[in-house]
């Protein structure tokens, strides 16, 4: 603790750091309560209990942290572009590099892996899962890989504009026409002056408003006015009819949600790194904004309550990203910016910042290995010879969420096993930790 405290440069944000680390510990812990690997017929199936008890929904607020992530992503990039003496080019090899070399190490594992499981037997259904499971949240990636690349040019960019593009996406992927959809929009247009965010103009034009105040450009229009123009131009029968609602323009459109909707916490982040967003109002607002606007949709236009994928649900919050999921982000964004001085005042105490430090240094091997250490535990179960409770089980009720919240310490001890194991590919030459150093 005593080096850890030695090594910090004096005017470094160690806030930062911990929003990080609470970032990327929601969505080890999200991952961990709302996977299970169940042991059906011989083989190896994916299952979730939000699918067997929707009522856990609400959970999810609390392990979806994507966006505080994007927030904190967009901030470092942006000042650390500001404060490079090299090139672009080096800057984005420095940057992009911490995110390549540990997915070499994963790959390379899980490459080794299966060739033993199939040179073993296993069955093939089984290792594709496994292996999707490990792989699918690279998604999240390529996309802060692309967003780190655009940083010179999104760095002025206002967040309304991608979170304007998300609400056009959404409105032409699920319909205007006579949808509860345009209700809720003119129910958020019109968000009472009562809670002291509004007087006469609409929820949307006062939290653009708000943000010019703080030091992000102009606007451009409200969501009100976003679905009066599409009625207007003829788009709102159109859209009712199911004309711009096939399955292959949805999906061409959702992939468009995918950069967007992260793009906005992304922007916020950048803006907070030129200064903007610095009072506790700015807090205030994205935090009762945001939540308003996501309860809203949730409960007035039909969007999923869970933040997350659920298997078998015909619309998922996060893939892609919806109006839903980026409003909570915003929540998120207010969140974050609120618990800046209770954690600059925790993180004074060497012992705290020590184990902030420790999840920061370890960041990249945290993400990539915690389904790989939930695997490795269930595989481990199985010399069990049979159904461990909470870990081969299906997730199907309490007795289940409370079982399952025993093995997370077990998972823990797997993921520390890994990051002793594979830590040391996450570490740069010291000559390109300083050009990437944020």
């Amino acid at each position: 603790m005593r080096r850890v405290e030695r090594a910090t440069p004096p005017d470094r944000d160690r806030a930062i750091d911990a929003l990080r680390a609470l970032a990327i510990g929601g969505v080890v812990l999200g991952h961990w309560l709302v996977t299970a690997l169940v042991l059906d017929s011989g083989a190896i199936r994916v299952a979730s209990p939000l699918r067997y008890m929707p009522q856990m929904a609400p959970a999810t607020w609390l392990f979806q942290t994507l966006a505080v992530f994007f927030l904190v992503g967009g901030y470092a990039a942006a000042r650390s572009r500001g404060a490079s003496a090299g090139t672009y080019r080096q800057w984005l090899g420095a940057r992009l590099a911490r995110l390549s070399r540990p997915v070499g190490v994963v790959l390379a594992v899980w490459s080794v892996t299966v060739a033993g499981m199939l040179a073993a037997g296993a069955d093939t259904v089984t290792v594709t899962r496994l292996v999707k499971l490990v792989l699918s949240p690279m998604w999240f990636l390529v996309v802060f890989a692309v967003l780190t690349a655009a940083t010179p040019l999104v760095a002025r960019l206002h967040p309304m504009w991608p979170l304007v593009t998300v609400a056009v996406i959404d409105l032409v992927r699920y319909g205007v026409g006579g949808s509860s959809w345009v209700g809720t929009v003119s129910v958020l247009a019109g968000w009472p002056a009562s809670h002291g965010l509004s007087g006469s103009h609409g929820f949307m034009n006062d939290l653009a408003g708000w943000l010019t105040s703080h030091g992000l450009s102009e606007p451009h229009g409200s969501m009100n006015d976003l679905a009066g123009w599409l009625t207007s131009h003829g788009l709102s029968d159109a859209l009712g009819s199911g004309w711009l609602t096939s399955h292959e323009l949805g999906d061409a459109l959702g992939s468009v949600n995918v950069l967007a909707g992260w793009l906005v916490p992304y922007c916020l982040g950048a803006a907070w790194a030129r200064g903007a967003l610095r009072s506790r109002t700015a807090g205030w607002v994205l935090l009762v904004g945001g939540a308003a606007g996501a309860v809203g949709l949730v409960l007035g236009a039909g969007y999923p309550a869970a933040m997350v994928g659920v298997p078998g649900a015909p619309v998922s919050n996060l893939d892609p990203p919806t109006l839903a999921a980026v409003s909570f982000g915003l929540a998120q964004c207010g969140a974050a910016l609120l618990l800046l001085g209770p954690l600059r005042r925790a993180l004074r105490r060497p012992v705290v910042w020590a184990a902030v430090a420790l999840v920061n240094l370890s960041a990249m091997t945290i993400f990539l290995w915690h389904q790989s250490a939930m695997i490795l535990v269930t595989a481990l179960g199985l010399l069990a010879g049979e159904a461990l409770p909470g870990l081969h089980t299906v997730p199907d009720g309490p007795a289940w969420v409370l079982a399952r919240l025993g093995w997370v310490p077990v998972f823990g001890l797997a993921l520390a096993v890994c990051r002793v194991a594979f830590h040391a590919r996450e570490r740069a030459p010291s000559r390109k930790r300083r050009l990437a150093n944020a």
